[in-house]
């Protein structure tokens, strides 16, 4: 790749993105809706709203891949999520389009499947059960991505994130943690495989507890490194939660409890 773009490069995870997938592409473009300050050695600084169609536009052209992080990325009000995630991503996979289908790391959510027990068997036959607007907002990124590689071939890996951060914090997070280095790690496979499609991946480091398998995607030769399990004793010592709390019992975990807005 030349030129990688980064949306979302103010959050959390694009902060991360932004200091250690520089070495993927000569040129990164990072963008987000807020100020990002100023531009590194090998950076263009865009601040773009996603929901706006020109400016996306004009974010994808000549882009040879895309990392898309933007958006809302926690429960919110509808009218929020709508802009950032449901028109957004219409928005970006327009551009692609009009620019050469670069392929997309498209970052989706455990939380479309929130409402499943931690004790269920979920694989990627399972219907959505979304535990927010949130999570409907990504089954609808998810439904988005693969209807343009049915349609058009756009090649995008929906990755279903667990918890990235950088060390598991709470009992829910010893199954969902996906570590930084194994987050830079799938990137790294996303863009390096001869071919892509349109692979749905969970983005869960090599947790003894984790829910998740990744048997389907083998072909993508990533194999995550890094476990919550050394973790689980400081965790129990600080936020191990009663049997019946949603951490405890379901897999989308607080969100599940969330108040449902009427914005």
């Amino acid at each position: 790749m030349k030129r990688l773009l980064i949306t979302g490069a103010a959050g959390g995870l694009g902060r991360v993105a932004r200091k250690r997938l520089a070495h993927l592409a000569p040129t990164l473009r990072i963008t987000d809706i807020v100020d990002l300050g100023p531009a590194n050695a090998n950076e263009e600084v865009v601040q773009a709203d996603l929901a706006d169609p020109k400016a996306v536009m004009d974010l994808v052209e000549g882009c040879d891949g895309i990392v898309h992080l933007g958006g809302i990325s926690t429960e919110q009000s509808f009218s929020k999520i709508l802009d950032g995630n449901i028109i957004g991503v219409r928005n970006l996979y327009e551009a692609a389009r009009a620019h050469g289908q670069p392929r997309i790391f498209f970052a989706g959510s455990n939380h479309v499947v929130g409402f499943y027990r931690q004790d269920e068997p979920v694989d990627l036959s399972s219907p959505v059960r979304p535990d927010g607007i949130y999570g409907v907002s990504k089954c609808f990124g998810e439904a988005l991505a693969r209807f343009y590689y049915e349609k058009v071939g756009q090649e995008s890996a929906i990755v279903r994130i667990g918890s990235c951060f950088e060390k598991p914090t709470d009992y829910r997070m010893l199954s969902t943690w996906l570590s930084y280095n194994d987050f830079v790690r799938l990137v790294e496979r996303v863009f390096d495989v001869p071919w892509l499609g349109c692979p749905t991946v969970w983005g869960v480091s090599n947790n003894s507890r984790a829910w998740w398998s990744n048997d389907a995607v083998r072909y993508l030769g990533w194999h995550p490194k890094d476990s919550a399990d050394g973790y689980e004793a400081e965790v129990r010592a600080n936020n191990w939660p009663s049997a019946d709390h949603p951490l405890a019992r379901l897999q989308g975990g607080n969100n599940t409890a969330d108040p449902l807005s009427r914005d």
